[in-house]
């Protein structure tokens, strides 16, 4: 099983990342295994997948680039002019083809944990908050999402989502469709479970 690797994914992830970066790594994991514990997911599978969700994060684009095609074929134009977010994706393939990672579900987490999407499962709601709200974090809103991760799952799913999109507008900078697939499916979410609680509420 993949979660009993964890020996291996630390040693690999040390050779391959800056200390701060691993640092990061250990602190992703021991946060995605603490919310998995409070939502109920696979807290074993979300510690592997923090641990090893940016096993490409400091890997040579160029280097990424080229595995990406290799194993997911052309880029879009979209996909190329994002090379912040390549890593999720270059990872994933990496995890899976080079270092033989089958979990369906920790190689689903890694590869959408920047970019978020619809019809996301509980583990990739999980890792994608835990790289928000890990210890490490010290950006201006990380005690915001603190607070709302530890209310909701989809409060913090759609406070990273408007933080990255926001981002990204404010940047000039392409916004994956992913992302925004998931920021509309969380707001429907919301708003229909707000109607719904209105209507108990009469």
């Amino acid at each position: 099983m993949d979660t009993e690797r964890n020996d291996e994914f630390l040693e690999e992830i040390k050779k391959r990342l800056s200390e701060y970066r691993f640092n990061h790594s250990v602190n992703v994991a021991e946060q995605a295994k603490k919310l998995a514990k409070k939502y109920g997911a696979d807290e074993e599978k979300a510690f592997t997948a923090g641990l090893i969700h940016d096993i490409m994060k400091d890997t040579d684009i160029d280097f990424q680039k080229r595995l990406i095609e290799k194993y997911d074929g052309k880029m879009s134009e979209t996909q190329l002019a994002n090379s912040p977010v390549w890593h999720a994706q270059s990872g994933e393939l990496f995890l899976r083809f080079e270092l033989g990672v089958e979990d369906e579900e920790i190689l689903s987490a890694v590869r959408y944990h920047t970019t978020a999407r619809a019809g996301m499962s509980l583990l990739d709601k999980v890792v994608y908050i835990a790289d928000y709200t890990s210890a490490d974090r010290d950006y201006p809103d990380a005690d915001v999402m603190r607070e709302k991760a530890e209310r909701s799952l989809d409060e913090a799913m759609l406070y990273g989502l408007q933080y990255t999109v926001t981002k990204q507008v404010n940047r000039l900078g392409v916004i994956d469709p992913d992302s925004l697939f998931a920021y509309n499916e969380t707001v429907l979410k919301m708003k229909k479970e707000k109607g719904s609680k209105k209507d108990d509420d009469r």
